[in-house]
């Protein structure tokens, strides 16, 4: 990836932080679906402190390359950057985990390395591991007790598994301003603690090659139009607006 359009003097660094936080802007939103959704309230408020703190580490991050609102708001789908995961539909409460788990374990593995380093992003990082840690132990409790709970919960916590481990490819595609990250390290440290936790839920590490394209590239699903007409809709409807 080059550095993007709104990259402050073109810094390596202000890709990585575009990237990652509009990995974060994306994922808030489809956990703030959950708002009035979840299967029980305790969930409903788990959920959207979730969201909250993901929307927390993309206005830090997305702060670093320009301004936020603007970022945010006002471009369309092919200038984000986000992997396609993250925007993939909400589903059932077991898509939400799995996809949870898979996000959650990389994102806390990739912050421990950038915490460490001296760009712009290492306070970020640091600042978003105990969250991070957190999103993943959540999602690991619910891998388990849906997967090796009921058949009928099994059976969608399995399906979730395998409908999403296609996209999780793009979590390890270069990035310019990752440099000092070894993604193949990386992604076998993940592959491990993710297969970990599925079978010790009962459910099948997924195989099969990863679907073509990436996120990264500007390369998104139909679903990201969508989920991008609700969330800046009142910006397009007031732009000038001030609060």
């Amino acid at each position: 990836m080059s550095a993007p359009e709104h990259a402050p003097g073109g810094a390596p660094w202000a890709t990585a932080a575009l990237a990652l936080g509009d990995d974060a802007l994306i994922l808030s939103h489809r956990l703030a679906e959950w708002a009035g959704n979840a299967p029980v309230l305790e969930e409903e408020v788990a959920l959207a402190n979730l969201a909250l703190d993901l929307l927390g580490q993309a206005r830090a991050l997305l702060s670093l390359v320009g301004d936020e609102d603007a970022l945010a708001f006002t471009r369309g789908p092919e200038a984000f950057t986000h992997v396609r995961l993250v925007e993939l539909p909400r589903g059932d409460f077991a898509h939400t985990v799995v996809r949870q788990l898979c996000v959650a374990t990389w994102q806390e593995l990739l912050y421990e390395r950038l915490a460490t380093g001296a760009s712009p992003l290492a306070p970020i990082a640091a600042a978003a591991l105990p969250e991070t840690a957190y999103h993943r132990d959540h999602a690991v409790t619910w891998t388990l007790r849906l997967g090796d709970g009921t058949a009928e919960s099994h059976a969608r916590t399995r399906a979730a598994a395998e409908a999403l481990w296609p996209y999780t490819g793009e979590l390890f595609d270069p990035v310019e301003g990752l440099d000092e990250v070894d993604l193949g390290a990386l992604e076998r440290r993940w592959r491990a603690r993710v297969s970990d936790v599925l079978t010790r839920a009962t459910v099948p590490v997924p195989g099969g090659a990863r679907l073509p394209g990436s996120g990264r590239a500007g390369e998104h699903t139909p679903h990201l139009a969508a989920l991008l007409d609700e969330m800046q809709s009142l910006h397009r409807a007031h732009p000038a607006a001030s609060w």
